[in-house]
Parts: structure tokens; C-alpha cells; sequence
């Protein structure tokens, strides 16, 4: 057996040693609690638990580093599946509508996720402190990625989570520790995805600030002039790296917003169809209806009906 060989070995079991240890902590942590996400004391961490696989779970993704710990999953970006289990991380780097199945998970062995939110304005200020790191591409590349994890970025999730037994050292090393996994990231084998998250020059952050614009004014007419021009871009050229970074036109990814948007207006205000459609900047009922179907699989009442009864 080679050196490289036994050398891969050690590895694998360290991982899947530390993989027990975390998922031991996130399982105590989230103990009669029930499924779904849970906040920690450490602000930008939460855990997700789940002990049944789950139909679809839809919604507008925030920028996330998030580790599968136990269990499978897979996600949905407009037409994309991305498909990941245990060792596997995923990193969101814009804001992104997607489709979340649960396909691995029982009461005994439930599904288990950490999920760490991405800040911005933390990455930039470590890529302006670390030269060697500084490099930038002009392509834009997708803003969603998944990723095989290794002990150094593994080692420090561990020690993160680990603080949430001394509760009175947070402060102060929970946001070393935070700054550490951003390190890790930008090293990483995905570490251009990553820097383009906090590059203000980058095709993905200028793709970002127009998707904050779509998000704050998703019912108005979208006219891409005024967001090419928002981008620095001409329309074609806006409309390429749109699409390289969200896999969707900008004219999908407004769409998507929208239906989610009067998905949760029917759900959470009991809302009719014909008015949720209207808040979102629909003036056809019948398109609103047909466009409703084809994303969330049923008409609105009985999409809605479906939701409650589950």
C-alpha cells in the first residue's frame, strides 16, 4: 500500500470521526426541539433537523456555507438538481429560489444540518488582508456550488460548534472562528466562487446587487435596460451572467419571486388567489394560475388546501 493510499485512509477516518462528534453535538442541541431549523447562541449558526423525508420546501435561499451531517438531500435551481450527503458541504453565494428535498431521514437517525450565513462585508474585509488570495476572474460563475469537505475546514466547524458549551467565550472566539472557516473557503478547490461573493468588481457582485433590487421590487414591469445598466453591463452581456450565476433569465428568477411571494400570502394571510395574484404584480388570473401549477405542481386553492392538511 502506497504512502498516498495509507495517507487517504487517515483521512477518510478523521473525517468520519469528526462527522460522529458533530453530529452528536448538533443532535444534543437539538433535542426536543422537534424538526425544522434552530437558532443558536451564536448569531449567524443555526442547525436543521429533520426525522421524515420532506416534499419540497421552496423558498429565497440567503448566502450560506451549510454542511450535510447526517442523512441526504437534494436541491432544485430552476432546472439544476444538485444532489449531496454526509461529508458534502454546499455554499450559496447569492440569493437564490430553491427547492429543498429531504431524501434521507428517519426518526432514529434523523437528518442533520449545520448552516452558517455568509456575510459579505466579513469576506471582503479578509480578502483585502490576505494579498495572496487576491486574485479575480472575469467569468461569472455559479452562485451555488457542492463541495466535498476536508479536516482543516471540518476541524474548525467542530470547534464553532463546540462553543456552544461555553456559552461565555462566544463572543470573543466565535468570530475568529467564523473568520477562519471564511480562510478555509477562499482556499478551497471552490475558492473563486467563494471571493466573488465580496469582490465589488466581480460579474457575481454586480449580478448580486441586482437581485437585491428584484427581491425589494419584484412587482414591478422588469425592464433589463435599467438593471443592465444598474450592472455596468450591456443587456446581452447582463443577461449571459445573469443567467451563469442564478442558472435562470432575470425574467424567471422575478417569476419565481412572485409566486413564492403569493404562496405565502394565501398560506400565512389567507389571502384569496385573485388578490395574492394582484399583490404580486399579476393582472392576468389565468396566467397567474397557470404559472402557479407549473412551479408548485397544483392550482393555487389546492396547492394551498395540500399545505394546510400537511
Amino acid at each position: 500500500m502506497t504512502t498516498e493510499i495509507i495517507g487517504s485512509v487517515i483521512n477518510q477516518g478523521e473525517i468520519a470521526k469528526q462527522f460522529q462528534e458533530l453530529a452528536a453535538l448538533i443532535t444534543r442541541h437539538t433535542d426536543g426541539k422537534g424538526d425544522g431549523f434552530h437558532q443558536t447562541a451564536i448569531a449567524q449558526l443555526e442547525f436543521q433537523r429533520e426525522s421524515l423525508v420532506s416534499t419540497a420546501l421552496r423558498g429565497v435561499c440567503d448566502p450560506i456555507f451549510a454542511i450535510l451531517v447526517q442523512g441526504r438531500k437534494e436541491l432544485l435551481l430552476n432546472e439544476e438538481i444538485y444532489r449531496y450527503g454526509a461529508a458534502q458541504y454546499l455554499v450559496v453565494s447569492v440569493d437564490l429560489p430553491l427547492s429543498a428535498f429531504i431524501t434521507e431521514a428517519t426518526p432514529d437517525k434523523p437528518y442533520l444540518g449545520f448552516k452558517l450565513t455568509l456575510d459579505s462585508h466579513q469576506l471582503c474585509d479578509l480578502i483585502t488582508q490576505t494579498s495572496t488570495i487576491q486574485r479575480q476572474q472575469e467569468n461569472a460563475v455559479r452562485g451555488l456550488f457542492v463541495s466535498t469537505i476536508d479536516i482543516p475546514l471540518l476541524d474548525c466547524v467542530l470547534r464553532l460548534t463546540k462553543l456552544l458549551d461555553t456559552p461565555q467565550d462566544i463572543p470573543i472566539l466565535a468570530p475568529l472562528m467564523i473568520r477562519e472557516i471564511y480562510y478555509r473557503l477562499l482556499m478551497s478547490e471552490q475558492g473563486e466562487a467563494v471571493r466573488q461573493i465580496a469582490t465589488s468588481s466581480s460579474n457575481m457582485q454586480r449580478i448580486a446587487e441586482v437581485i437585491k433590487r428584484l427581491k425589494a421590487d419584484f412587482v414591478q414591469p422588469l425592464r433589463i435596460e435599467d438593471l443592465a445598466g444598474q450592472a455596468k453591463m450591456s443587456a446581452s452581456s447582463f443577461h449571459h451572467h445573469f443567467k451563469a450565476v442564478t442558472a435562470m433569465s432575470p425574467l424567471q428568477y422575478q417569476k419565481q419571486l412572485r409566486l413564492l411571494e403569493a404562496r405565502r400570502l394565501m398560506l400565512s394571510e389567507n389571502s384569496d388567489a385573485s388578490n395574492a395574484a394582484y399583490q404580486v404584480g399579476y393582472e392576468s388570473a389565468s396566467q397567474f394560475s397557470r404559472e402557479y401549477s407549473r412551479m408548485f405542481g397544483a392550482p393555487p386553492i389546492r396547492d394551498i388546501e395540500q399545505l394546510r392538511i400537511a
